[in-house]
């Protein structure tokens, strides 16, 4: 029987890059396979040529053993091919089902018929266990859901073989178990998924086969009954990698941040973060962990300037700072890497060497008398760029926009660290990183850590939480509701805290 999809000898280059290197694979009808490798491997590309996105140099495409020519989105729709993309391509505005028919409304009279559509949409959302409201407003639901939407206008064209790109890198544990179970929904209708993760326990859960791209090429396809995480690790980088950062214990020192009874609301103007307290002192990581929609993103913007607090007080070295600008907390020593790269963290449409000196470019001797210095700022860029291992095909010329997400968060990763802040904010900073990645920002993190800056660590990768953190606090409905040492605690404990499942006392919640 032939695979549904085969690719022969697909090549695809770039200026100054070969993305894809001769590449042949196969996906079989009904099957998970997972597409592995580093960041800037070539993954998103090679399913952006099954997709009809690029057209590439070289190489055939054949669909249900037929060579097909693939020019565009709406051919590979024609052929069933969908996909989900790691920023999602939603308008915030529109509601569900106005997200999902764009490109593709049933008409009656000449007459967009959104009671069809809203039917369709409602049917597939049961069908696959999606619980998406159709006529919720893309704005008004979280990241997860959004996500489920992006999933219903592919299934909504009649996909039969469905693309996710990193489909997980925003989402909570919890999300990630719906997701999988999903993904297995598809599979028992026949459907077939090519699931581009860099997140080994995933693939481990869910796929069938694994193929794995390195620098463009493919270097090999596995079973995955047959190999385990630290083969597929070494596969994708070349070398053996630690899944545990290596660190002796804190020396904290004296208080960096102290929060007490911070109010703060979100966009809806209602009260999020809800009489939180807490404290971080220098030389120690505090990781917190919760459920995304608890309070962590506007806390984080609270913290950083980027939204206003209602009441409450925040001081840094004993100093009050909530009434000064976010570019003032950068100078005063307070470091920021946001969960959004592409809102928060860049300017998209600027060159590599840009962002890189964002918050610097005012300074000597990046500046003199209000003129840049193109030569100090292009120097100082490419010695971030080599440290932090940002790969690109321009170099620091590279459009911010043109790079691969997981280069984009080391570009950021590697500007705040390189400002050497006292105080680290970290927001998800492994999103979307390889392992061998990951590895290398726990790594600086710890040092960072070492070399005395407190550092409060927001994740929803638990393991993350557990191998950093020197203490994880656990947020619930705004408020910490405990505070344990990492070696006394486990993922249970913490996940029936972040679920508001377990009691907690007055004394526990307001330890500092």
């Amino acid at each position: 029987m032939k695979p549904i999809v085969e690719l022969k000898g697909i090549t695809k280059r770039f200026p100054g890059i070969i993305a894809n290197d001769s590449i042949d694979l196969t996906l079989e009808k009904g099957e998970v396979l997972a597409l592995l490798g580093e960041n800037g491997a070539g993954k998103s590309t090679l399913m952006s040529v099954l997709f009809g996105f690029y057209k590439p140099e070289a190489g055939e495409i054949f669909v249900r053993g037929k060579k097909v020519d693939i020019t565009n989105p709406n051919v590979a729709y024609d052929l069933g091919i969908g996909m989900v993309h790691q920023h999602f391509q939603l308008i915030e505005n529109f509601t569900v089902t106005e997200n999902i028919i764009l490109g593709d409304e049933p008409h009656k009279w000449s007459i967009v018929d959104m009671e069809v559509s809203r039917k369709r949409v409602r049917e597939l959302s049961q069908t696959y266990g999606l619980n998406v409201d159709p006529d919720a407003k893309i704005e008004n639901i979280s990241v997860g859901m959004q996500q489920r939407v992006e999933i219903l206008k592919v299934l909504y064209r009649d996909a039969e073989i469905i693309i996710l790109d990193e489909p997980t890198a925003v989402l909570t544990p919890q999300e990630i178990d719906e997701l999988m179970d999903i993904l297995r929904n598809f599979v028992n209708e026949g459907k077939s998924v090519i699931l581009i993760t860099h997140k080994l326990k995933e693939i481990m859960a869910i796929a069938d086969r694994v193929s794995v791209l390195r620098q463009g090429k493919m270097v090999g396809t596995v079973k995955v009954d047959e190999t385990n995480e630290e083969e597929l690790a070494e596969l994708m980088v070349g070398r053996k990698v630690s899944f545990t950062t290596q660190k002796t214990p804190a020396n904290p020192g004296e208080i960096v941040l102290d929060i007490d009874d911070l109010w703060v609301k979100d966009q809806r103007g209602l009260d999020i973060v809800r009489g939180l307290s807490l404290s971080i002192r220098e030389g120690e990581i505090l990781g917190l962990a919760g459920v995304d929609g608890n309070g962590q993103r506007e806390l984080v913007e609270a913290l950083t300037g980027l939204r206003p607090l209602e009441k409450g007080r925040i001081r840094f070295f004993n100093d009050e700072y909530h009434h000064i600008s976010a570019e003032e907390r950068t100078r005063m020593g307070i470091g920021h890497i946001p969960e959004d790269r592409q809102k928060r963290g860049l300017v998209l449409d600027f060159k590599l060497f840009e962002n890189m000196i964002l918050e610097k470019y005012d300074r000597e001797p990046y500046s003199k008398k209000g003129i840049l210095q193109f030569p100090a700022i292009r120097k100082k860029a490419e010695e971030m760029v080599e440290t932090f291992d940002v790969r690109s095909g321009e170099g620091i010329d590279s459009v911010v926009r043109n790079m691969s997400g997981g280069n984009q968060q080391k570009a950021i990763v590697g500007r705040e660290i390189d400002l050497e802040p006292r105080l680290m904010i970290a927001s998800q900073p492994t999103r979307g990183l390889d392992v061998g990645a990951i590895e290398y920002i726990h790594s600086r993190l710890i040092e960072l850590r070492d070399q005395g800056t407190a550092i409060l660590l927001v994740s929803f990768e638990l393991d993350e939480i557990f191998n950093l953190s020197d203490r994880i606090a656990v947020i619930h409905n705004g408020r910490i509701v405990g505070i344990r040492n990492p070696d006394q605690t486990d993922e249970m404990e913490l996940g029936l805290l972040m679920s508001g499942s377990k009691e907690y006392s007055d004394e526990e919640n307001v330890t500092k």
